[in-house]
């Protein structure tokens, strides 16, 4: 992958195609393309297969809500190797149990932030910036082991069928200050609670 000046993407040409088709990434002034090239450095094999899927969509005028999922997986995603119990804990939103009664359990689990998004908004932290977690379980620890891991399970149908639980990052133990009082989580304007099958379709 090489770095280019965004002028360089022709005007009738997605941003996507031409990345696929040149291996050169347009690039701007600013945070949000920085953060994307450090994960184009980072996850080089994910985010080939990410560009390869979002390339096909574009041929193929993909279903709207996989091109959906794929740039959401893009600009959103973090990644998260933990315990089962943590995981049904996170999938239920049950808040309490996640961050009091299971915290011990933090101190096995391992969260990387993905989406180039999602580190700009890092920049200016508050409480409300909130991840699109995908589970994961690469057998290595090195960035290299989760590249490889994330990049072979990507796929559309996963994607499509929103594989993605709701994490608000400055929650995670350790991660902000501010979270050490269990009253930092009785905030419902961050923390909500699952929606129910009724409310759902309604």
């Amino acid at each position: 992958m090489r770095f280019v000046a965004h002028t360089a993407l022709p005007s009738a040409m997605a941003y996507e195609a031409f990345i696929a088709q040149t291996r050169d990434c347009p690039t701007r002034q600013g945070l949000h393309d920085f953060f994307n090239a450090l994960c184009w450095i980072g996850f080089p094999r994910t985010k080939t297969r990410l560009n390869a899927l979002q390339a096909q969509q574009l041929r193929l005028s993909g279903v709207q809500s996989v091109r959906d999922a794929l740039t959401l997986f893009d600009e959103n995603a973090a990644f998260l190797r933990a315990p089962d119990a943590l995981w049904d804990a996170l999938i239920a939103k049950q808040w309490g149990r996640l961050f009091d009664e299971l915290r011990p359990l933090w101190q096995d689990a391992q969260l990387l932030l993905f989406g180039h998004a999602l580190l700009e908004k890092l920049q200016s932290p508050r409480k409300a910036i909130t991840a699109h977690v995908y589970r994961v379980s690469p057998k290595g620890d090195d960035l290299g082991d989760w590249d490889r891991w994330v990049a072979q399970d990507l796929d559309c149908n996963k994607l499509a069928a929103k594989p993605f639980a709701h994490l608000p990052v400055l929650g995670v133990p350790g991660w902000w200050p501010a979270n050490a009082d269990p009253g930092f989580y009785r905030d419902p304007a961050v923390f909500r609670p699952a929606r129910t099958v009724e409310a759902a379709k309604q």
